[in-house]
């Protein structure tokens, strides 16, 4: 079954198993999380306006660096709501796991949105349908 998510000016769908999470309502960016049973989760931060996609990909990426210096970056380019997105795929270690994530950024309509993928290895191999399908129902209304 699926749940239902309005709010901040965006709507999706996603699974009812997963935990819903506002991260910030009141002010820039606004994001918004969904939250796997285990290690996966699907974020969206919303920004006012027209942002620069490949800076705000790259500034992602080094807050990423910080946390984890060795991880491995590989830059990408993919069409998402038949949408240009630019960003990375990520994959590094953390707690003796393989984790991997999806960095990408996008504008739809007068807005910016980053979206990240993550989960550890074999979680990210099961939960790709999801999140992808979760991508797909996202509505800007």
């Amino acid at each position: 079954m699926t749940a239902h998510y309005e709010n901040l000016e965006v709507e999706f769908l996603y699974p009812e198993n997963w935990k819903i999470v506002d991260e910030e309502t009141d002010q820039w960016p606004r994001g918004v999380s969904v939250q796997s049973p285990e290690s996966g989760y699907w974020e969206l931060q919303i920004y006012p306006s027209r942002v620069d996609c490949a800076q705000l990909s790259g500034e992602a990426l080094a807050a990423m660096r910080k946390e984890y210096p060795d991880l491995e970056a590989e830059v990408v380019s993919e069409d998402i709501l038949d949408l240009p997105a630019a960003g990375y795929n990520l994959s590094f270690f953390c707690l003796d796991l393989l984790v991997i994530s999806q960095i990408r950024s996008l504008h739809m309509g007068s807005r910016t949105y980053l979206l990240i993928r993550q989960a550890e290895s074999r979680e990210f191999k099961r939960e790709l349908l999801v999140f992808d399908a979760i991508t797909q129902s996202l509505l800007t209304p």
